[in-house]
């Protein structure tokens, strides 16, 4: 049986409402999506009895009402795993993965920044891409941002 098929069942057979939801998307890819109640107990196994001891980033996606998040985490042997979950963009909070990988940190700082997700967890620091002085409840990648200052260019003027 191939490493992605045993790993989908070991998801599965440990977490039997995953059923229908692990996708094997093709070779070494698999995917799921979890309401994030279930995110840190899945992510948990997934890190510590799977073998995904690497996180490769995370994606931060504007879904209109809701925020979506992909943790993409890999394996060793070349196998990636994404869990995806939402959070209510009115409300958008989620729990940092700090104490897994130290490296979250950054990626946790861009979904702050740039979608307005509420980290929990993560610790006091820099803001990360936006500069210091980046307008407080300016989010650029959500779908309904916009300029609202002249001072900010998309374009250098030649």
């Amino acid at each position: 049986m191939p490493a992605e098929e045993n790993i989908k069942q070991e998801l599965i057979s440990r977490f039997p409402f995953l059923e229908g939801k692990v996708n094997i998307l093709r070779s070494r890819r698999i995917s799921l999506e979890i309401d994030k109640q279930n995110f840190p107990e899945v992510f948990d196994f997934a890190v510590k009895s799977l073998k995904f001891g690497m996180l490769s980033a995370i994606t931060g996606l504007d879904e209109g009402e809701n925020l979506g998040f992909i943790y993409h985490l890999a394996r060793e042997d070349g196998n990636v795993l994404n869990i995806k979950i939402s959070a209510p963009k009115a409300n958008p909070a989620i729990g940092s993965v700090t104490d897994y990988f130290p490296s979250a940190d950054i990626y946790e700082r861009e979904v702050v920044d740039l979608f307005g997700a509420k980290v929990e967890g993560l610790a006091q620091g820099s803001r990360y891409p936006l500069t210091d002085d980046w307008p407080k409840g300016e989010f650029p990648l959500r779908k309904d941002w916009k300029v609202k200052d002249d001072s900010v260019k998309s374009t250098p003027e030649v």
